[in-house]
């Protein structure tokens, strides 16, 4: 058998629990994405929500935009 550690998978366990750091950074993340949001046209957020479906994703699209964007000089 070619992969034979795909036969008997670890159950992996999930938890609802965050450290305080991780917390914190979520907290962080969240406030920075509703500070974007909050600076955004109504156009933009219009034709965002029109493309994404719902506030969360186009938020989520446009963080993930700016984390992959090249830096500017």
């Amino acid at each position: 058998m070619r992969f034979p550690h795909r036969l008997n998978p670890e159950p992996h366990t999930m938890s609802d629990d965050f450290s305080e750091t991780q917390a914190s950074v979520l907290i962080g993340t969240t406030e920075k994405m509703i500070e974007i949001w909050n600076r955004l046209s109504p156009e933009k957020r219009a034709a965002l929500l029109a493309r994404f479906g719902s506030e969360e994703n186009a938020l989520a699209a446009l963080v993930t935009t700016h984390l992959v964007a090249p830096a500017k000089p």
